[in-house]
C-alpha cells in the first residue's frame, strides 16, 4: 500500500487546492442550512455550478457528459481537497454517484447527451427509486408494477425511503414487469420525469425536524419505451451497477467525529471541575474510537490502492458505512449526555451557529436514518460475511419460484 502521491497527483492536488482557495464558499453547508432548506439548495446549486464551470464537477465522468474524463486518483485527490465544502455536494451525491453511471451504462445516447450534463452541473437533481413498504432489504421483492401499453409504460405502485424525493428532477425507478419469473428476473428499469402530475411525494418528517426521506406514488404513471434503461427483465443487472456505485458514493457518515468530541470533553469539566478528559472511562470511550476512525481510514487507503491500480473495489466498501454510522451514533449520545441540558436544545436561529451541542443533536437524530440509508446494517453484515469472509449463505426459501407464487 503506498499513500505517497505520484508526481502527476501531487501536481493535482496543488491545481485543485488553488482553485478551491481562491473559490471557496463563504458559508459552510451547516451554516446553510440553519436558512431553511431552500437557502441550502440555493447554495448547494451555486456551488455545483461554479464547480461545473470550472471543470471540478464529476471529474470522473467522460468530457461529453460534463466532466473531465479525470483518472479514479484524481477522484480521490478531489474529494480530500474539497473537503468541509463537500458536503454542499450532498443533494447530487445520488444522482452523480448512481444515477449518472446508470443512465451513462443503459441509456441511449440522445437521453445521456441531454440529461447527463444537467445533472453534473447541479441544474437538476436526481433520486433513486428502489425500496417499497413490502421491499426494504430485500428489494428484488418489490411489487410496484409496469404494463406495456404500446410505446408506453404503465406504472402503479409505492416507493419509500426515497432520499431527496422532495427536491428532485428526475429518478431512477425500479420495476416489476414480469411476475411470473423469479423475482430478480422480472424487473426492469426506468427513469422518470419527478414533475409529472401521476408522481406523488410525501416528505417523511424526521425525528430531528428534517424530511430527507419519503414516500412516492405512481398513479397510472405513463413512460415512454425510450425511457428504459436496459432490457425488459434486466432490471436486476442493471440494479447492481447503481448498488455498487452507492458503494463509492455512500461514504462516511457525516457528522461529528473523533476531532469533535475530543475537543469537547477537553473543554467540559468533570463533577469535581477536573476535565473530562482526564477520567478513565472518557479515555477508554476515546480508544475505540480512535480505533474505529484510524481502521476506516486504512480501509479507504484499501479502495484508493485498488483504484491506481485499474481495479474495481470490492464489497469491502460496505464496512465503512456499517461502522461509520453506528459510531456517530456513539459520539453523538456521548455528547449530549456530557453536556448536561444544554446537549438537549437544538435552537435554530441566525449567530447560533457556535453552540457546540448542535452538530451532536444532528448526529444523534440523523444516526439512526443513515443506518438504514444505503443498506441496513443487517444487510450490510450479511454482505461483509458472504462476499467478504466466504461465510455460507442465509438459506433462500423463495429462491427460484416465479414471484406470483411467493
Amino acid at each position: 500500500m503506498d499513500f505517497n502521491d505520484t508526481q502527476q497527483e501531487a501536481e493535482f492536488r496543488v491545481e485543485a487546492r488553488s482553485w478551491l482557495e481562491g473559490n471557496k464558499p463563504e458559508r459552510s453547508a451547516a451554516d446553510e442550512r440553519i436558512g431553511g432548506e431552500e437557502s441550502y439548495l440555493r447554495a448547494a446549486k451555486a456551488w455545483q455550478k461554479r464547480k461545473y464551470e470550472a471543470g471540478w464537477a464529476c471529474l470522473h465522468w467522460p468530457k461529453e457528459y460534463g466532466g473531465r474524463g479525470a483518472s479514479p486518483m484524481e477522484r480521490i485527490i478531489w474529494g480530500q481537497e474539497e473537503g468541509k465544502y463537500a458536503a454542499l455536494s450532498g443533494p447530487f451525491a445520488i444522482g452523480q454517484g448512481m444515477c449518472g453511471p446508470t443512465l451513462m451504462g443503459y441509456a441511449i445516447e440522445e437521453h445521456k447527451q441531454k440529461y447527463l450534463p444537467p445533472m453534473a452541473s447541479g441544474e437538476h437533481i436526481w433520486c433513486q427509486l428502489f425500496s417499497e413498504p413490502g421491499a426494504g432489504s430485500d428489494v428484488a421483492g418489490l411489487s410496484t408494477r409496469a404494463v406495456k401499453d404500446g410505446d408506453e409504460w404503465v406504472i402503479n405502485g409505492q416507493k419509500i425511503w426515497t432520499s431527496g424525493a422532495q427536491f428532485s428532477d428526475y429518478g431512477i425507478l425500479l420495476t416489476r414487469t414480469d411476475p411470473d419469473v423469479p423475482k430478480h428476473k422480472g424487473l426492469t428499469m426506468f427513469w422518470i420525469d419527478m414533475h409529472d402530475d401521476a408522481v406523488e411525494v410525501r416528505p417523511i418528517k424526521q425525528a430531528s425536524g428534517a424530511s430527507g426521506f419519503n414516500e412516492v406514488y405512481f398513479t397510472d404513471l405513463r413512460v415512454h419505451d425510450s425511457q428504459r434503461l436496459g432490457a425488459p427483465g434486466q432490471g436486476w443487472e442493471v440494479a447492481l451497477t447503481t448498488l455498487m456505485n452507492e458503494r463509492l458514493a455512500v461514504g462516511d457518515a457525516p457528522g461529528p467525529d473523533f476531532n469533535e468530541i475530543f475537543d469537547l470533553v477537553c473543554d467540559l469539566p468533570d463533577e469535581n471541575d477536573n476535565p473530562l478528559v482526564e477520567d478513565g472511562r472518557v479515555i477508554e470511550h476515546l480508544a475505540r474510537w480512535y480505533c474505529q476512525k484510524s481502521g476506516l481510514k486504512y480501509t479507504k487507503y484499501r479502495t484508493i490502492s485498488a483504484l491506481s491500480q485499474g481495479k474495481t473495489p470490492g464489497p469491502e466498501n460496505s464496512i465503512t458505512k456499517i461502522v461509520s454510522a453506528a459510531k456517530l451514533q456513539q459520539i453523538s449520545r456521548f455528547a449530549i449526555d456530557a453536556l448536561g441540558i444544554s446537549g438537549t436544545i437544538r435552537d435554530e436561529f441566525e449567530g447560533n451557529e457556535d453552540n457546540p451541542a448542535l452538530p451532536f443533536i444532528d448526529g444523534f437524530m440523523g444516526a439512526p436514518g443513515l443506518r438504514i440509508a444505503g443498506g441496513t446494517d443487517e444487510i450490510l453484515r450479511n454482505i461483509i460475511a458472504e462476499r467478504v469472509l466466504g461465510l455460507p449463505q442465509e438459506v433462500r426459501v423463495d429462491k427460484d419460484k416465479p414471484f406470483s407464487q411467493l
